[in-house]
């Protein structure tokens, strides 16, 4: 059957969706595939299958298999959290607020993508990175091995598994932790909803719980005029700003202008 033909057959996904789905199914560039080429029954069956999962709400990544992010590309599946474009600018700000750190912590760390990022940008730091999770755990591992970067992955409650040696001595943590509420689930995409893993998502009843716990600890990880940059929820910003006023925590906003991120400085 001819790749055009095909991709025209499936008019009620978007055509850049219809697209990648052909790309995953058949291991050629979406390019080629918009000049026509004939495919073989083999590939035919397998884009049908996708076709099926997408309609059924399964995210376009998770069918995918990988995501781009920042420098490198993380594989993503069930065990964890898509990365999204909030999470990419988090990983910028932080490049931008600190130069050449020596020691960076990631905490609730999913795929692994902002500590290999991180990584791979300063190549000389020590980078620990932690989940509670031990399938995020493997996933961010597996990830680590395929970009050739290496990152300490530790299974366990955010400061928790790290070792005690970095006490004071870290220059830089990041983290996208679970921020939304249990009363905001309902409203959440369904794609998000039904097929990303909970226990990323939902901090508890209020949303802020996990931030509160890192804006605890985190003083006694930093060096002086270490930074924490933290990933949070729109809704919940003037409850975080709180939580982090011992570090003179500031809200940033995403570039859709919603309030995104804290920052933090521990004293000099």
């Amino acid at each position: 059957m001819n790749s055009l033909d095909l991709l025209r057959s499936v008019p009620d996904l978007a055509d850049h969706e219809v697209r990648r789905l052909l790309a995953a199914a058949s291991g050629r560039h979406w390019t080629e595939l918009l000049l026509g080429v004939e495919l073989t029954t083999g590939e035919v069956e397998a884009f049908r299958a996708l076709v099926e999962k997408r309609r059924a709400g399964e995210p376009l990544q998770y069918i995918e298999g990988v995501v781009p992010f920042g420098p490198i590309e993380v594989a993503v599946d069930r065990r964890v959290l898509i990365p999204r474009p909030e999470t990419e600018q988090l990983f910028e700000l932080a490049c931008d607020a600190v130069e050449a750190p020596q020691v960076i912590v990631d905490l609730c760390t999913g795929s692994g993508n902002l500590a290999l990022a991180l990584k791979h940008t300063f190549r000389t730091a020590a980078v620990y990175a932690t989940d509670l999770s031990a399938d995020a755990i493997d996933v961010a591992r597996y990830n680590a091995a395929e970009a050739g970067l290496d990152v300490t992955f530790l299974e366990g409650d955010l400061f928790e598994p790290l070792p005690e040696h970095l006490r004071g001595r870290v220059d830089l943590i990041v983290s996208n932790p679970p921020y939304i509420a249990e009363s905001e689930v309902p409203d959440l995409p369904a794609d998000v909803r039904d097929h990303e893993p909970h226990m990323a998502l939902v901090a508890g009843p209020a949303g802020d719980e996990v931030l509160r716990r890192i804006a605890a600890d985190a003083p006694g990880w930093l060096k002086p005029g270490g930074t924490i940059i933290c990933e949070i929820s729109e809704f919940h910003a003037p409850e975080v700003a709180g939580h982090f006023a011992d570090l003179d925590g500031a809200i940033e906003m995403d570039l859709s202008g919603k309030e995104r991120f804290v920052i933090g400085v521990a004293p000099r």
